[in-house]
């Protein structure tokens, strides 16, 4: 078996489209149709099935997904022991982070890894904690941050840092300064109308966990996948959010909020990177892991 061969199989059947994966592998289409149709004469079986929707892997090409997957993460290894050899580390790192910290975490880490990884690819995309989990399983994700991640065999979790949660409101019109930042109370909480991501999102899943312990339920106003559609729908007067402060700083117009505490107890939530324990890490993933706390840890207060 050709080793590009490989790899074009892997990306169409991971996209679940020629089109899509001729543009990523920036390859022609009928090329990249013929290598994969060589492939599966060489091995004398269909590794994919073609419809109008796409290309979708038949049983013996899911079985090769699974092994050329492994494949090329060996030749990454390769390849990356080699630069080390020469004084870089090389490759690419597929980084997951959920909505909330990407708003955050993106930019800095991507600065950073540049600076620091100068011969490596950084790939960074967004997703709720449960399905990074199960792209860490199937090899899409070599790290994730996941918020309160549990522990499971094939899972590595390295701690980061536990965060607030913050009742984020509307600031009313005429007030220049944020009213004495006292906690607001969970039950307190419960009586508002809330615009709160859909589960199994961590943070909704935390809040309501939080309040059925102490006997009430969250009201919820609406039901809303992505921090910056959340934000604008409490500056419009939706509901309030229940979000880490970082979420609100570094919106396109933090001075619109008005934030308090939740609590007591304080309202936190755990985070964690996370790697496949399946999969032995390579040098550059490691650094890719450790520049991730150092960049979080940069950004934290003081």
């Amino acid at each position: 078996m050709d080793l590009k061969q490989i790899e074009y199989f892997v990306r169409v059947a991971e996209l679940g489209s020629f089109t899509r994966a001729s543009i990523a592998l920036d390859v022609a289409q009928p090329a990249l149709s013929r290598q994969v149709r060589q492939l599966e004469v060489e091995l004398r079986q269909p590794l994919l099935v073609r419809n109008g929707r796409g290309a979708v892997p038949t049983e013996a090409g899911r079985v090769l997904l699974a092994h050329g997957r492994g494949i090329l993460h060996q030749v990454e290894r390769a390849r990356e022991e080699l630069g080390r050899l020469r004084g870089s580390l090389a490759g690419r790192v597929a980084v997951g982070l959920p909505p909330s910290v990407a708003r955050v975490l993106a930019v800095p880490l991507m600065r950073a890894f540049r600076r620091r990884l100068p011969d490596a690819r950084l790939s960074i995309s967004e997703g709720l904690s449960a399905a990074m989990q199960d792209r860490l399983a199937d090899g899409g994700l070599d790290i994730a941050v996941l918020y309160d991640a549990r522990p499971v065999a094939d899972l590595d979790l390295q701690p980061l840092l536990d965060e607030a949660l913050y009742l984020v409101g509307r600031r009313p019109r005429g007030l220049a300064e944020d009213p004495p930042p006292g906690p607001i109370a969970l039950d307190e909480v419960a009586r508002l109308p809330l615009v709160i991501p859909s589960r199994p999102n961590a943070i909704r899943m935390r809040v309501e966990s939080e309040m059925a312990a102490v006997g009430c339920r969250p009201v919820v106003g609406l039901e809303v996948d992505g921090v910056p559609a959340i934000l604008d729908l409490v500056a419009d007067g939706a509901g309030h959010a229940i979000l880490p402060l970082n979420a609100v700083a570094r919106s396109i117009n933090p001075s619109a909020f008005v934030t308090r505490p939740v609590g007591p107890p304080p309202l936190r939530i755990s985070l964690s990177t996370a790697a496949s324990a399946l999969r032995p890490a390579t040098l550059t993933q490691q650094a890719a892991r450790e520049l991730i706390r150092e960049t979080l840890d940069a950004l934290r207060p003081g």
